[in-house]
């Protein structure tokens, strides 16, 4: 989706407790997924969620780690962000990382229905990425955590949460 031409979006009413949320982020690109995040936190605050963020080395590890998540002995999120950026270079090292980063997250979503928002920018440039990680509209962390927020709603209305 675009950012530019989407709807302002508010945090969706989330009934019970706060959720409680895991951010795994992928910091190779510290300043940008800093930004993510920051935008990501201000829709959090919004309902009132307690966030709990861990770093992995980059874009690549994100699937094993949501999937280690997943596997605690207590399930003890009711959901996941994950925040990332693949900046493209000169040989097709690009393609394979973003490809098998994302195909990774969908294969954990589908199996375990989990609650995850994606915010894995795969962009040509750096400036690209600075463009959508600022604090502004067009933030893509803040995009994600709504989307997250959103499946947690979904969860929570089908008794799944």
């Amino acid at each position: 989706m675009s950012t530019i031409d989407s709807p302002d979006r508010q945090a969706p009413s989330l009934p019970g407790a706060p959720p409680r949320l895991l951010v795994i982020q992928a910091p190779y690109y510290k300043a940008v997924i800093d930004g993510m995040r920051h935008g990501a936190e201000h829709v959090f605050a919004q309902v009132k969620a307690a966030v709990e963020v861990v770093d992995v080395a980059g874009a690549f590890e994100l699937p094993a780690a949501l999937r280690i998540a997943l596997r605690a002995p207590e399930r003890r999120w009711d959901g996941y962000l994950i925040l990332g950026c693949v900046v493209k270079g000169e040989t097709d090292h690009y393609e394979h990382i973003c490809r098998e980063a994302s195909r990774g997250v969908m294969d954990v979503a589908v199996e375990n229905g989990a609650a995850i928002g994606f915010g894995l920018l795969t962009v040509d440039t750096l400036k690209q990425a600075e463009a959508r990680s600022a604090d502004d509209r067009h933030n893509k962390g803040a995009e994600a955590a709504h989307a997250l927020l959103g499946q947690i709603a979904l969860r929570r209305r089908w008794g799944v949460a």
